[in-house]
Formats: C-alpha cells, sequence, structure tokens
C-alpha cells in the first residue's frame, strides 16, 4: 500500500510515514513526526515536533496535534506526544507535547473519540475507548482512565484523575478525582449517582454493579467511612474486585490535596 500526499500538504524531510498513510490539503507534518499504518489526516492538519501517531487513526480538518506545551515553565526542551491506534480526533482538537515535569509525554492510547473543540494538555495521559466531547478541556498532567466519558464543554482542573467506567455531564467543572464507575456533575463535580447505564452497557454482572451501588450508598449517603464501609461490603460478600478498586481510588484520592490524590507528585 502506498502513501498518499495531496501536493498542496507540507511533509519536512525526515517524517516516517507507513503504508497506507493519507495526507490531505494543506496538512503541514513535521520532520520529527511518525505516522502508523493506514492512518488519515484531512485537510488542514498540523503535527508539530516530536508526534507518533499509531495505526488507523482519523484526524479531522485544523486539529494540532504536537504543539509546545502551554506552560510559562516550558523552555524548549524535546518532549512529545504518543497516540496509539485506531482513534478518532475531530475538527479544532489541540494536543499539546509534554513537559519535563513528568516523563516528557503527552498520551493517548487506543480506539479514542474525541470531538471537536477539545484540548488535552501538556502531561495528559488517556487510556483507551474514552470519550471526550465537544469543547471539553483537559488541564495540564489530567489522567484519564479507559472506558471514561467527559460530556460537552466540561473543564478539569490540572492533575485531576478521571476513573474508569465513570461520566462526568456536560459544563462540569472537575476540581476533584472522579471516582471509578460514578456519574459525577456539578460545579465542582460530585458523584451523583453510579453510572449504571454505562457499567450495563459495558457488560458488567449484575452483581458487580449492585456491589457498586451499595459502595455509592455507604460511602456517599449513609457516609459511614472507607474502612468501615470495606467492612460492611465485606460481611454482605460484596467486597468485589470491581468494588476494591474503587475503595483503593478513594483512598489515593483521600491522601492527596485538594481532593486530587496525583497532587502529591506536584508537591515533589
Amino acid at each position: 500500500m502506498s502513501v498518499i500526499i495531496h501536493p498542496t500538504a507540507i511533509v519536512e524531510p525526515g517524517a516516517r510515514l507507513h503504508d497506507g498513510v493519507g495526507i490531505g490539503p494543506y496538512c503541514v507534518v513535521s520532520a520529527a513526526a511518525e505516522i502508523g499504518r493506514g492512518t488519515t489526516l484531512a485537510n488542514n492538519v498540523t503535527i508539530i515536533g516530536r508526534v507518533s501517531l499509531g495505526a488507523d487513526n482519523t484526524v479531522h480538518p485544523y486539529a494540532v496535534i504536537g504543539g509546545e506545551p502551554q506552560d510559562v515553565s516550558y523552555r524548549g526542551s524535546a518532549t512529545r506526544v504518543l497516540i496509539g491506534d485506531r482513534n478518532v480526533i475531530r475538527e479544532h482538537v489541540t494536543i499539546s507535547r509534554g513537559t519535563e515535569k513528568e516523563r516528557g509525554e503527552t498520551i493517548l492510547g487506543n480506539g479514542n473519540y474525541l470531538m471537536a473543540a477539545c484540548h488535552v494538555a501538556h502531561d495528559c495521559v488517556i487510556g483507551d475507548h474514552v470519550i471526550l466531547a465537544n469543547g471539553a478541556l483537559l488541564g495540564g498532567h489530567v489522567r484519564v482512565h479507559s472506558h471514561a466519558s467527559l460530556s460537552g464543554s466540561v473543564a478539569v482542573h490540572h492533575w485531576v484523575t478521571i476513573g474508569g467506567w465513570a461520566f462526568v455531564a456536560g459544563v462540569s467543572r472537575v476540581l476533584h478525582d472522579v471516582p471509578p464507575f460514578m456519574l459525577s456533575e456539578g460545579m465542582p463535580a460530585r458523584p451523583r449517582c453510579v453510572n449504571t447505564v454505562g457499567l450495563r452497557r459495558g457488560g458488567f454482572s449484575r452483581e458487580a454493579i449492585e456491589a457498586v451501588s451499595e459502595s455509592y450508598r455507604l460511602l456517599y449517603r449513609a457516609k459511614v467511612g472507607l474502612e468501615s464501609a470495606r467492612e460492611i461490603l465485606r460481611s454482605q460478600g460484596m467486597l468485589l474486585p470491581d468494588v476494591e478498586h474503587l475503595l483503593e481510588f478513594l483512598g489515593c484520592q483521600q491522601g492527596g490535596r485538594h481532593g486530587r490524590g496525583r497532587e502529591q507528585r506536584r508537591a515533589a
């Protein structure tokens, strides 16, 4: 399979393009970029600096990937963006390179869908099968675990972690870590209920959903505390792996600062 490059595109010498890559009109691809097999860049896509795009990605018009981090302490170090396979990146999405404050990498996994005008800031790490709806904004150093979904115009504070299978409702202001399996919303966003629709669609068993729901009731309604909830759930035979994961996440969150477990790294 050959590489197809439109005559108006600019591909700098040194860029690595694998079989089946399509570069549309007026795209710009930097010399340090690598684009994997079958990935397509529509018109007016800009790839800047050290960017690695995996296989079978689709990048829509006016997306900018690999721009310098919007961090006043950045001094031009050779950081990068790593993107996996089968992602859809829609119009006007921006993904910034990392900084030296962590690993120097902004990472996007596999099978994600980033809708129009999303922003993924420096040093973010996004897992697999994540959905960011139109206008979702991730501050620097954010972690979004696999299968999470953020609705339109959600703004996520830097160093926040979004747990797996969580759902954040539209126009929410996320200042604190969002626990896995929960539906959160508000200003600031708080867990409101279990994301039962997402869990059912994800193939979770009824037993697992009931155990997570009981965990939510104990923690957020009865407010019995983390260790008391653990003992009650164990006595009820509900301390399943998903519940253990939820309790571990909350323990990490409580051990951090400002409701963000990863703030410990920032302080260090």
